[in-house]
C-alpha cells in the first residue's frame, strides 16, 4: 500500500491512484514490488527536525527515505519538503508537479538500492528519475 499524508503542512494536489501505479510499475522495472510507503510531505523545518533527529544531519534537504525492505519488497517511510521541492523547481526552471514527481520516484529508487552520494551514483540516478518521468506522462 502506498500512502500520501500530511506531516505539519497540506498534501500536493495528485491523483493518488495514478501515481500509486505508476511507483509500483517503477519499482516492477527494477524487480521490486510495493510492500508498506508512506510518503510524508512537510515544511523545511519538520524536515530538518527529522534530519537532526534520526541521521544526526543539520542541513535542509528535498528528501529523506528510511528504508524497511525486505528482500524483494519496498517497504518505506518518505519524507519531502514541499519548500525544498518548490525552491529547487523555481532555481533548475520546472514546474513544482515536475520537481515533485522527480522526488517521488528519487525515493523509491533509494529504495530499490539506488544510491546517489558519489558523481557516478548521482548520474545513475537522474536517468533512472528521467526515465521514470517519461513514463508517469502516460499515467496522468
Amino acid at each position: 500500500m502506498i500512502r500520501f499524508e500530511n506531516g505539519d503542512i497540506e498534501k500536493p494536489m495528485l491523483d493518488e491512484r495514478s501515481v500509486s501505479r505508476w511507483i509500483r510499475a517503477v519499482a516492477a522495472e527494477y524487480g521490486f514490488s510495493v510492500g508498506n510507503v508512506t510518503y510524508v510531505f512537510c515544511s523545511d523545518e519538520k524536515e530538518l527536525a527529522v534530519n537532526r533527529q534520526f541521521l544526526g544531519h543539520d542541513y535542509y534537504t528535498d528528501i529523506i527515505t528510511f528504508d524497511y525492505s525486505t528482500g524483494t519488497t519496498l517497504n518505506g517511510d518518505i519524507f519531502i519538503s514541499l519548500d525544498t521541492v518548490r525552491s529547487n523547481a523555481e532555481s533548475i526552471g520546472v514546474t513544482f508537479e515536475q520537481e515533485l514527481y522527480r522526488i517521488l520516484i528519487h525515493g523509491i529508487l533509494h529504495l530499490t538500492g539506488q544510491g546517489d552520494k558519489t558523481p557516478e551514483t548521482k548520474e545513475q540516478m537522474t536517468h533512472k528519475e528521467d526515465l521514470a518521468l517519461g513514463k508517469i506522462l502516460l499515467e496522468l
